[in-house]
């Protein structure tokens, strides 16, 4: 089995080299826009495969991993995508049916501990939006920090502090003073 790197840079001269990279990282991209789009996700993934395709020859592989590019192009797509939503939404007369789902609702239904999804959503929302990617890459694609580095567009050593301040913030925010644990037990 090739390496996706090797996938990738082999794509800009034989098209079909790209067939294997849709076939093992449509699943993860899919699910990573469903978390974050879940009304849109089919859509976007298709766009997420038309731009990485299109733009296959610009990966460089001293930047990261293949999976990490594959993420930033799907992370880049879902910011346009939140863009034209929200300039659609600012103009009342081409407003479309349907309203874009908030991305912290579907957070929400999916916690296990209900008790603690309030607190949980508003110390991920007061992350910064950095902070906060990268650990929602992290923990949910589970990609590594290098790969959410280059997802993001940042240094794998500043991924790396970032994410390390982004899970203390949380765990802080999350064990404060006399809180009660699931269990009702006093923190």
């Amino acid at each position: 089995m090739d390496p996706d790197e090797d996938l990738l840079a082999r794509s800009a001269r034989e098209p079909t080299a790209f067939e294997p990279l849709v076939a093992r990282h449509t699943t993860a991209l899919h699910g990573y826009l469903v978390r974050r789009a879940p009304d849109a996700a089919d859509d976007l993934l298709s766009e997420v495969w038309l731009q990485a395709y299109a733009h296959r020859a610009t990966f460089d592989a001293a930047r990261g991993s293949a999976r990490g590019w594959l993420f930033g192009v799907a992370r880049n797509v879902l910011s346009r995508h939140r863009q034209s939503a929200a300039r659609a939404a600012a103009r009342p007369e081409q407003r479309p049916d349907t309203v874009v789902a908030d991305p912290w609702q579907a957070v929400d239904q999916r916690l296990d501990a209900a008790a603690v999804a309030p607190e949980l959503r508003r110390e991920l929302a007061e992350l910064p939006s950095i902070e906060r990617e990268l650990l929602l890459l992290v923990a949910w694609e589970q990609l590594t920090p290098a790969e959410a580095a280059a997802a993001v567009g940042i240094p794998a050593g500043t991924a790396r502090s970032r994410l390390h301040r982004a899970r203390a913030r949380l765990r802080d925010g999350l064990a404060g003073p006399a809180r009660t644990t699931l269990t009702g037990d006093v923190a």
